[in-house]
């Protein structure tokens, strides 16, 4: 015997209330959503060093900013030893103590004469991308307060970059640890 199948019709679907929480939903995703933001920084690579002529006996007016495993060395000038930062208890680099550091260093130039935009940021070669990016955003620039708004203070701009010498390779006297008398 044959069993006849009644010809059933595809039940609708009622798709009105998710449309309307996708026309809702969409504008306010894309009004939210953060696009990719890109900073470009201008950097000056050191020039390549001219074997003919004679190596002056003064060292040179250099401000340098090394990046060693556990702290942060500025040399002023080039190669011998102003301040530094060591790593936080954390095991962080303190940023916030370099750039204490740094618009102090910036104010003694100043004291003596000495105008510097530049610096050179010298790393070790396992140095990680990041910190290297912290490092030059904190070199860079400071938080001010003028008139009552906070603003990006200038403080070593024209940045060039380096490898850094092997600890203890420096012949200069060491000053002071960050926040010791000089």
């Amino acid at each position: 015997m044959r069993i006849k199948r009644r010809f059933k019709e595809d039940a609708d679907l009622d798709i009105t209330s998710f449309m309307n929480l996708m026309i809702i939903l969409v504008p306010v995703l894309l009004m939210s959503m953060v696009l990719a933001r890109t900073t470009v920084l201008d950097l000056k690579l050191p020039d390549m060093a001219d074997s003919s002529i004679p190596p002056t006996e003064e060292p040179p007016q250099q401000l340098e900013l090394i990046i060693r495993a556990d702290k942060f060395e500025i040399n002023y000038p080039a190669g011998i030893k102003l301040k530094w930062v060591e790593k936080t208890s954390k095991g962080d680099y303190d940023y916030k103590l370099l750039a204490g550091v740094l618009q102090e260093t910036k104010r003694l130039l100043e004291d003596k004469g000495i105008q510097k935009k530049d610096i050179y940021i010298l790393s070790e070669k396992d140095t990680d991308y990041q910190t290297l990016v912290s490092t030059m955003d904190t070199v860079r620039s400071f938080k001010a307060v003028v008139a009552a708004s906070v603003v990006d203070a200038e403080l070593f701009p024209e940045i060039s970059l380096g490898d850094a010498p092997p600890p203890g390779g420096s012949t200069g006297a060491i000053a002071s640890p960050a926040g010791g008398a000089q």
